[in-house]
């Protein structure tokens, strides 16, 4: 057990710092502007290239895998969406909703933790659930938003928006380049390489430490009475269903397997709380949902570490 404190405990220990920090210190939100900037633009691009660029391109192209993965997502933010619908009546707040019980924290924990517990081989599953999930939530909640009426554009304009905000998105751009990279089998000069290495190692720490203080700064009023249900899908449902459809549909490596049930395991992402904001719709819950998510995700993730680390999850549902 120790060796899994060892690792779980840096990841939420460097949230909790700056949740810690976010509380005591009196500065405002914008004082995270560069940082966010620095992670979004800059630190995670770099990891996402490095990781992507690395990997035989043949492994890049594991569409059972990507399938499998992606309607689980899209299967638990549909059980998320009728929640909401259930309880709010209203489309918009049950899309920011589902957002929460469904939408894994696979930017900014993601990579630090799989590539944590799992090494290098986790790198390829790591990159492919972010790429294909974020496509999946910048797909469909503007999508919904429109439906709503909370979107006042247009249908073609609303599908302009989603097309261009995936096709330039920098973490999808990098994956792309390190696709391509790994395709024509480009490796950087060494002084590039190195910097890419450089601003890697600084993605996950700082990433985290954002995490801590975003949260502390977002507002947290009476929990919503769907919030509950939202949390238990995210945290226990995701990752028994990607465990469950990998094992049916069979076929991929242990590591593989880990790496996506660890990333289905995952808190709510702060992209439900971000959305919220842009919408001016379920604001409150966003960030109760993301506060309460990450607070339980210590016990729900630090179980499934231990499982992972020692070899727990059965190679077959026989």
């Amino acid at each position: 057990m120790a060796d899994v404190l060892a690792l779980a405990l840096p990841f939420f220990g460097v949230i909790f710092l700056g949740l810690g920090c976010g509380k005591i210190a009196r500065i405002p939100e914008s004082g995270l502007a560069w940082l966010s900037f620095f992670i979004i633009y800059v630190a995670l691009p770099a990891l996402f290239y490095s990781l992507v660029a690395r990997t035989p391109f043949h492994e890049l192209a594991n569409g059972r895998f990507i399938l499998a993965t992606t309607l689980c997502s899209a299967s638990c933010f549909a059980l998320s969406l009728g929640v909401g619908l259930w309880l709010r009546r209203n489309l918009p707040e049950a899309t920011i909703a589902a957002v929460v019980g469904s939408y894994s924290n696979v930017g900014y924990m993601g990579p630090g933790l799989t590539l944590g517990a799992l090494g290098a081989a986790a790198s390829v599953p790591t990159a492919l659930i972010f790429v294909f999930d974020s496509l999946l939530f910048f797909t469909v909640v503007p999508l919904l938003m429109a439906l709503g009426g909370r979107d006042k554009r247009s249908l073609p304009a609303t599908l302009w928006y989603v097309v261009r905000r995936v096709a330039t998105h920098p973490f999808n751009v990098a994956t792309f380049l390190g696709v391509l990279s790994a395709a024509i089998e480009f490796h950087p000069p060494a002084a590039i390489d190195r910097m890419l290495e450089f601003l890697k190692n600084a993605a996950a720490p700082c990433a985290l430490f954002t995490l801590g203080v975003s949260v502390a700064l977002r507002p947290m009023g009476k929990v919503s009475g769907e919030v509950p249900f939202l949390i238990a899908i995210k945290l226990l449902l995701h990752p028994v269903l990607v465990f469950t459809v990998l094992m049916l549909v069979g076929g991929f490596s242990p590591v593989w397997v880990a790496t996506a049930v660890l990333m289905a395991g995952l808190p709510p992402a702060l992209n439900a709380f971000i959305m919220a904001k842009q919408y001016e719709t379920y604001v409150e819950g966003a960030s109760g949902g993301v506060l309460i998510g990450t607070v339980v995700s210590v016990a729900t993730v630090t179980a499934l570490l231990y499982a992972v680390q020692h070899d727990m999850l059965p190679h077959s549902l026989n």
